[in-house]
């Protein structure tokens, strides 16, 4: 489970040890034992049950596939992860997927658990004097905090053509995902999606710009920023070094907007969110219309609107990622298929491959490319018409490209904790953007050591053993059985060593006589 601390305040379970029996939730005492609980049957009650009788640690048994759960218990844990994570627990929380072994384990463990509620007391004893159990150790030390993490994000851009003064256009992604088990964070959705419509948008402005007819009048600069479910920490970093510690930054110049893509990839709806609606006469609102026009006259069947929400800084957390910019005075939104930054699905290990409709992703991804590219080259000023499709034929919006760009992200976790500066993930992301962009380069994100807004834990993954034993009242009845037997045996001797001193006596006494 997560363990981290943000802002001072401490998220998740706080230990990593576990030596302890088995049991499941059916058992009555759960008091130092390991508590074993399935997916499908798993509920906030039960979780809190065993924490409440003190449970020595909980195991949480996942499916091999997230597809084949119910959907109903697919949205009812979605919305069980905040609250586990919001109450510190002090017990250990793992998440196992599992296979034959560890479902007879789960089985044999129940099935003891269970017989604890028979009616009779003796058959109690005599079960739990021969049932097997198991004894649940992990091999690694308790966790501790990592002080030197760096959160790595990855910036590049495309140069307009003009003057030096150009107006820029920023296009921002978080990459790093969350759940409540960091190893099991592959976040497709949230922000697998926002990543692949930013690479297919580099690819396609890429090409535009490498001829003069259609290189614009606009600075990209496009953001892959880590850190994004820990309060946006790379963006932040990024704009203090941009704006408060240089003299040369397209920041600092002339900021068109700023774009930021978050969970994309599903659904017949979109939202433009907002910390403050955009004038009228502001390239903000002209972006704006332009995603009304080509929604409206090219796929009537999306519902979009502007969301609009003000920053509340009394808040740990920011909403969306524009908040970052917004606090620093640049106009910026996030888009988004969600209407609520309060979407469980954003924070989720139910988040999975299987959660993202590629035809949905391919359909958004053009909506907003359309809608840019119509601010960019000042089309509807120009006459354009509102139906008039962009991006076909050999500029079209390939989707087999964005489908393998999603399979490859959500393939593996990509929790903050797991992604550092010499990553596999992050020296591929570098080196796609470095396909299409110039000037591609990391930019990192280390704790403060005296005042640190976020902290990280070791730990995350540990290898679980079950070792099965008979439990402690087995050898109290064995060295019973074990006492009786040999005071029966001393009895028997003691009683057989009178009776023949008898006989002895008696056959004497007949040959005196």
């Amino acid at each position: 489970m997560q363990q981290y601390e943000l802002g001072g305040q401490p998220y998740g379970t706080r230990s990593a040890v576990l030596n302890t029996e088995a049991r499941t939730v059916e058992a009555d005492v759960l008091s130092r034992r390991c508590v074993m609980m399935r997916l499908v049957d798993f509920s906030y009650e039960q979780y809190q049950k065993a924490l409440r009788q003190s449970a020595g640690a909980v195991v949480i048994i996942l499916p091999q596939s997230i597809s084949s759960v119910p959907q109903d218990v697919v949205r009812q844990f979605m919305e069980i992860e905040p609250e586990m994570l919001a109450m510190e627990t002090v017990v250990p929380v793992y998440f196992a997927v599992e296979d034959e072994e560890l479902l007879s384990i789960y089985e044999q463990t129940r099935a003891a658990s269970a017989s604890q509620g028979s009616a009779s007391a003796a058959e109690v004893l005599l079960h739990t004097a021969t049932a097997n159990g198991f004894q649940m150790v992990t091999s690694g030390a308790q966790s501790k905090a990592i002080n030197d993490w760096l959160i790595p994000s990855v910036e590049g851009r495309l140069t307009g053509l003009g003057g030096e003064d150009l107006p820029t256009v920023v296009i921002v992604a978080h990459y790093d995902s969350f759940g409540v088990a960091p190893w099991l964070s592959h976040g497709a959705d949230s922000n697998g999606s926002g990543i692949s419509v930013l690479l297919e948008l580099a690819r396609l402005f890429s090409r535009l710009y490498t001829y003069r007819r259609t290189h614009a009048g606009y600075n990209l600069l496009f953001f892959a920023s880590g850190g994004g479910k820990f309060n946006y920490q790379g963006t932040k970093r990024w704009l203090e070094d941009n704006l408060d510690h240089t003299d040369s930054s397209l920041l600092q110049d002339n900021v068109a907007f700023v774009l930021c893509l978050d969970t994309l990839g599903r659904g017949n709806s979109l939202h433009l969110h907002v910390s403050k609606p955009p004038k009228e006469g502001t390239l903000q609102n002209a972006f704006l219309r332009e995603l009304e026009m080509v929604v409206a006259s090219q796929f009537p069947e999306v519902k979009f609107s502007m969301v609009h929400k003000k920053i509340n800084l009394a808040e740990d957390m920011l909403a969306w990622e524009h908040e970052r910019f917004a606090i620093r005075r640049l106009p910026a939104f996030t888009i988004s298929h969600l209407e609520s930054h309060r979407d469980s699905l954003r924070n989720s290990i139910m988040d999975g491959r299987a959660r993202v409709d590629t035809k949905a992703l391919t359909r958004n991804t053009r909506i907003i490319a359309e809608a840019l590219t119509r601010v960019i080259y000042n089309l509807t000023e120009k006459g354009a018409p509102a139906d008039l499709q962009i991006f076909t034929e050999q500029m079209q919006i390939q989707e087999e490209q964005l489908e393998s760009v999603m399979d490859w992200l959500s393939s593996q976790p990509r929790a903050a904790q797991l992604i550092d500066k010499d990553s596999t993930f992050l020296n591929t992301l570098e080196y796609y953007m470095g396909r299409y962009l110039k000037d591609v380069k990391q930019h990192h994100v280390k704790a403060d050591k005296r005042d640190p807004e976020f902290v990280f834990y070791d730990q995350l993954k540990q290898v679980m053993n079950a070792y099965r034993v008979k439990p402690a009242i087995f050898d109290l009845l064995l060295a019973v059985c074990i006492a009786a037997y040999l005071g029966v045996a001393y009895v028997a001797v003691q009683h057989f060593g009178l009776l023949y001193k008898t006989i002895q006596r008696l056959s004497l006494k007949t040959k005196q006589q």
